[in-house]
């Protein structure tokens, strides 16, 4: 009860507004063309609809740092992978039911893969070691390969 006392009347950070970059392109993008088949539209028009929502981050788990966004476009909901895959890439933007998120690490995971940021979504090293928080707003910013290959030289 103490507490629930003291924390009753702090009130919550204001949710920051986080603009990832992600690279659509094949190689970064094991699914994209699946997603699309499974939806009946271009790959292009999941690319649009994926980077024009703004979504929420509900919660933080899974592995450190993994966001479970929610905001995606009822048109992109996606079963996930019957099998899931041993190694899934560190940035890997997936699909899995009406959430997307982002894997921080490379880990084994059954979300379909439709992109991939080259941004450190966790570093225990940092302050802040998860690049989102729970409330932030994020939204998904198309970039090419070539600027995928800038920003990790700038964030390796």
């Amino acid at each position: 009860q103490a507490a629930l006392e003291r924390t009753s009347h702090a009130l919550p950070a204001p949710a920051r507004r986080i603009v990832i970059p992600v690279c659509y392109e094949a190689d970064c993008a094991p699914d994209l063309m699946e997603v699309a088949a499974m939806h009946r539209v271009e790959a292009s028009e999941v690319v649009r609809l994926h980077s024009s929502a703004v979504y929420t981050v509900q919660f933080i788990g899974f592995s450190p740092g993994f966001a479970y966004l929610a905001g995606l476009p009822r048109r992109l909901e996606t079963p996930r992978l019957e099998r899931p895959r041993t190694r899934v890439p560190a940035g890997s933007i997936g699909l899995a039911g009406m959430q997307t998120g982002v894997y921080p690490r490379s880990t084994p995971g059954g979300w379909r893969i439709i992109g991939r940021t080259p941004l450190r979504m966790f570093d225990a090293a940092r302050a802040e070691a998860s690049t989102l928080a729970l409330g932030d707003c994020v939204r998904f910013q198309p970039i090419t390969r070539a600027e995928f290959a800038d920003l990790s030289s700038e964030h390796a």
